[in-house]
């Protein structure tokens, strides 16, 4: 496993992991009505959540998403592993997209105008996965 980025990963790896990085410090500082709101997004499409305290919540998803956008800033965290773990956020969010409700236009995969923010993210999940196929066929 190689353990530096390669050069032509750095911009792809710098793109998503200041858009994470930003998202995760915004909600360290998140009030419970914030908390509430993203929790209970969260919890539509992935009811274990339910039991979770909201406030619990949002400070444990803002330490991953720090952790996650670090590992894609810092060139010496391999690409495998800030691929991984970049790929495993970005599932998260393609399920909740496909899972929560009015995100996609009736009986398609088509965003309708409340899913494109979160549709959008499919960005994050190619990266990834361009970053995890590459270093697996070294």
């Amino acid at each position: 496993m190689r353990i530096f980025a390669r050069a032509h990963q750095l911009p792809t790896r710098m793109a998503a992991g200041a858009f994470i990085l930003n998202s995760g410090l915004s909600k360290a500082e998140a009030d419970k009505e914030t908390a509430t709101g993203v929790h209970g997004m969260a919890s539509t499409a992935f009811p274990f959540l339910r039991e979770q305290d909201p406030e619990a919540f949002v400070r444990l998803l803002s330490k991953a998403e720090i952790a996650v956008g670090v590992a894609l800033l810092v060139p010496f965290v391999p690409s495998l592993l800030a691929g991984a773990a970049l790929t495993a956020f970005a599932g998260g969010l393609i399920g909740l997209y496909v899972k929560t409700p009015g995100l996609r236009q009736e009986g398609s995969l088509r965003p309708s105008p409340q899913g494109i923010a979160i549709a959008k993210d499919v960005w994050l999940l190619g990266i990834g996965l361009g970053l995890v196929v590459e270093e697996l066929g070294e």
